[in-house]
């Protein structure tokens, strides 16, 4: 049977750190399948299309030697378990892994039909910077009747958030860095006004 790692991921500019998520999944899986999805839990500065733009960016700079990591726009949706159906509608006969980052498992009893979500795939978290993980945190998602697995991988401690807010470019590679600039994305963090007034004063009068 063919296994499949489902990969959506809401970053917003995907970075270093998801690069190297997605090339130690392509050694692991037949197929991994990747989408830029919203979040319910989240808000987003930059549309799905520049999202998913730079998703591809990235899946073409890995370019495994299985060319197996794809990217699969109609997969995406808020909602895991219409995404879920979707791949299976898809792949008929696979085993599918939804794999997810160490921060969401907290949320994940609060996603839409979990316990139906659980029953249809397995579940791997990948450890992130800041949200360490024990088996004794999956504990309640395993009483869910999840198949869960922690991830043994080390991640680079980036985040989207972060370069947001610092713009480091060690952050994201290259082409990514270099479509945010040509997109102009990301630009209200620079829009603050400066050497403005703070408090209202009065306006003197023309001569």
């Amino acid at each position: 049977m063919t296994s499949i790692a489902l990969f959506g991921t809401s970053a917003d500019p995907p970075t270093a750190g998801h690069q190297a998520v997605l090339a130690w999944l392509a050694g692991q899986f037949d197929q991994v399948a990747v989408w830029a999805s919203d979040n319910p839990f989240k808000s987003h500065q930059t549309p799905l299309v520049h999202r998913a733009a730079m998703l591809q960016l990235l899946i073409e700079d890995i370019d495994p030697p299985r060319h197996n990591l794809c990217l699969e726009a109609e997969l995406s949706h808020p909602r895991a378990l219409i995404t879920v159906q979707r791949a299976r509608e898809r792949w008929q006969d696979a085993d599918f892994t939804l794999v997810i980052g160490s921060d969401l498992v907290a949320q994940l009893p609060r996603w839409y039909c979990i316990e139906e979500l659980l029953q249809q795939v397995r579940l791997l978290v990948i450890p992130r910077p800041g949200y360490p993980l024990s088996e004794v945190d999956l504990e309640p998602l395993r009483q869910m009747g999840a198949s869960v697995t922690i991830a043994s991988i080390p991640v680079p401690d980036v985040s989207s958030t972060d370069y947001r807010k610092t713009r480091d470019a060690e952050a994201v590679i290259p082409p990514i860095e270099a479509y945010i600039h040509r997109e102009q994305l990301y630009t209200w963090q620079d829009a603050a006004p400066k050497n403005l007034p703070t408090r209202c004063e009065a306006v003197p009068p023309k001569r």
